[in-house]
């Protein structure tokens, strides 16, 4: 009886396990951070985005930053504009930093769904003038 329940068990698993998709197209997930929001500056500006405003996509492979910037409210900081843009990750004294274009933008922490970059946060001391962008995490399914 035991290896008749074990026998059934396996064969529903294998049945609820199978995909019915015959494409076999591999998936890619892509990963686009949108700025939700800017803190800082001399101002002290407080700004948020609408997600899908202004989209940060990481190309690791190529290294290239990819911007999508669609805010069309001058009176907000969204920090760089649309376009791509070579980066690259420094660490220094347990820190990462991130530079864009060969200039240090700030240094970064991420979470599992949060990416935030302080500028005034640098390898080499720190800066009172800086904004701090904060960013949540999205994802794409390409197949």
């Amino acid at each position: 009886m035991k290896k008749y329940f074990l026998t059934v068990i396996f064969g529903l698993l294998l049945l609820t396990g199978c995909s019915t998709d015959d494409n076999n197209t591999p998936q890619v997930i892509i990963t686009h951070w949108n700025l939700i929001k800017t803190t800082g500056g001399i101002a002290g500006v407080n700004d948020t985005f609408p997600l899908k405003t202004v989209i940060w996509t990481f190309d690791e492979v190529n290294l290239k930053l990819t911007i999508v910037n669609n805010n069309t409210d001058d009176t907000k900081q969204d920090a760089l504009d649309s376009g791509t843009y070579a980066y690259s990750v420094t660490e220094k004294n347990n820190k990462t930093y991130i530079n864009i274009s060969t200039n240090e933008f700030g240094g970064f922490e991420t979470t599992s769904n949060q990416l935030v970059i302080d500028q005034n946060d640098l390898s080499e001391g720190s800066g009172a003038d800086g904004f701090v962008y904060t960013f949540q995490r999205t994802t794409e399914v390409v197949e």
